[in-house]
């Protein structure tokens, strides 16, 4: 990989790399530089750039292995550099090495060699730090005991240090790790931590995006689409300024929340406005199309569009929590649209115009009933659905048991006046 000389630590070496014919021949021309003993101010900041510029090659090169043995071969170049340029340029490597694709378990196993050594080195700014990005990694990889444990030690280690940026980072991802296990109160308590944490400093417009962005999934899972929209809208301000990626799962959430609250004919002028127009592609029009099938109450559209657009709403976690409940609310609207015209109708017919078996539309409208969803009876003699006209609230009910309860209340101060006299 390496040739035996090495070539001096200076910018000619630099641009000579940079100039190679090819991808390969760059690299080599960098590992040698990096063998330069040479351990002069100028030399060091050469072999910083050669160290950045060849993570940028093997990246290109999708040569993960070769950048986890490149931060193993750079261990006695870190004692003689600063501890936070040590600290960049290791979280740096980790970086390019997530930019390739399909690396989750070799960005484990590179974390884990990271935090032993930064262990025996005693370096503990930096192992907090690749700690905290191992606990990520183990939570996409679904680890989940595995980051919990990791992650509760963590945070007891950084209270004590009050690392606050740190802190807000790891309550988020611990936020995150428990909304993944369905616990919602330890996952609000934990983004209420990192909240606390965010208001005493600083944070970066992308960390505080990342907070609205747990912030509005929480409160969707709690079904207050209206708070969990002004939270998405919030995110996706602060992710389209930075042009981050998360910005158009952001407006894709805050879409989701505006056919939750049966405002499907909001979606398309979203889609239309000036800042939709730049996240145009898959993500939404498959948000377009579960609109449109939820504004037309058709359940084959929306059926269709689970079909369609597989990729964006069943595999996305966040969107798939909420389609069953979406797809329950679909059939109720389209259930009460094909009984509007009838007073009685046969349950076969009903599941023959909307494409369903009959036992589980049955058991639908069984439920529609209890739930008070609309008046009526189901009557499994004859198959048929009988639909009752909603009655009217009489007034007069209500209006007796208020004089009752006034009474009561009169009986009772009289009964208390005459035990006053009668001591």
């Amino acid at each position: 990989m390496a040739s035996s000389s090495f070539l001096p630590a200076t910018t000619d070496s630099i641009a000579l790399a940079l100039e190679a014919k090819s991808p390969s021949e760059s690299i080599s021309i960098l590992y040698r530089i990096l063998e330069n003993p040479s351990t002069s101010s100028e030399s060091l900041r050469i072999k910083e750039q050669a160290i950045s510029n060849l993570s940028n090659f093997l990246t290109q090169e999708k040569r993960g292995e070769d950048l986890r043995s490149l931060l193993t071969q750079l261990r006695p170049f870190f004692s003689v550099i600063p501890k936070a340029k040590t600290a960049k340029i290791v979280r740096g490597i980790i970086d390019a090495v997530a930019k390739i694709p399909d690396t989750s378990d070799l960005q484990i196993s590179l974390c884990k060699e990271m935090v032993e050594w930064t262990r025996a080195e005693k370096r503990t700014f930096l192992r907090q730090r690749v700690e905290a990005r191992l606990a990520s990694l183990l939570m996409e990889n679904k680890e989940y005991s595995e980051a919990l444990a990791l992650l509760s030690g963590l945070i007891k280690e950084v209270r004590k240090l009050d690392d606050k940026l740190l802190l807000v980072d790891i309550d988020l991802l611990e936020s995150k790790l428990h909304f993944s296990l369905r616990n919602l109160p330890k996952a609000k308590a934990s983004l209420t931590a990192a909240r606390t944490a965010a208001n005493s400093i600083y944070v970066p417009p992308a960390q505080q995006g990342t907070i609205d962005l747990q912030s509005g999934i929480l409160h969707a899972e709690e079904k207050d689409y209206k708070t969990a929209y002004s939270y998405f809208f919030e995110a996706f301000e602060a992710f389209n300024t930075l042009s981050d990626p998360r910005a158009v799962y952001s407006l894709k959430y805050m879409l989701l929340c505006k056919i939750m609250v049966n405002q499907s004919d909001d979606v398309a002028g979203i889609i239309s406005s000036k800042a939709g127009l730049l996240y145009l592609g898959p993500e939404l029009d498959a948000m377009k199309a579960v609109a449109d099938a939820h504004s037309k109450r058709s359940l084959k559209s929306f059926e269709s569009a689970l079909r369609d657009y597989k990729a964006q709403l069943e595999e996305d976690p966040i969107v798939h929590r909420h389609l069953s409940s979406l797809y329950d609310t679909l059939l109720e609207q389209n259930l009460c649209r094909l009984i509007e015209p009838y007073s009685t109708v046969e349950i076969a017919h009903i599941a023959e115009l909307i494409e369903l078996p009959i036992d589980h539309v049955e058991k639908k409208l069984s439920q529609m009933i209890l739930d008070k969803k609309f008046a009526g009876t189901l009557d499994q003699g004859a198959g048929c659905l009988v639909i009752f006209e909603d009655p009217k609230s009489d007034a007069i009910f209500p209006a007796t048991l208020d004089t009752i309860s006034n009474i009561g209340k009169v009986v009772d101060s009289l009964y208390v006046r005459s035990a006053r006299i009668m001591a």
